[in-house]
């Protein structure tokens, strides 16, 4: 396996690890603010870079079952979020292939 390269993403806000501050997506890669995580408020995004994705596991959450896999930056190794792989409800099947972000465990890069 070769050397990996972070993205660096380009927009007028960007989200970052909390911890080492790299870049993990765009303000308009916010699909929904509407979501709660272990540690409060947490977004639904379409599109996060420079991660590290866990096995995945089925698990019982507020809207139904889902299979997701937790989701961690790629410099820290600090888990940021979890990304849905799938719904088993119909009506959460927009949730499939999409990343929660944790607010807690974000930065505001720029």
């Amino acid at each position: 396996m070769g050397l990996s390269y972070n993205i660096y993403l380009n927009s007028n806000r960007i989200y970052g690890c909390k911890n080492c501050k790299t870049h993990l997506s765009n303000h308009e890669d916010i699909l929904s603010r509407n979501f709660r995580g272990q540690h409060g408020k947490a977004y639904l995004f379409n599109t996060v870079v420079n991660i590290c994705e866990a096995e995945p596991v089925e698990r019982n959450m507020t809207t139904g079952r889902h299979v997701v896999r937790d989701i961690s930056c790629r410099q820290c190794n600090e888990i940021v979020g979890w990304k849905y792989d799938k719904a088993y409800e119909a009506s959460e099947g927009y949730k499939e292939g999409k990343f929660i972000l944790e607010a807690e465990l974000l930065a505001n890069v720029r």
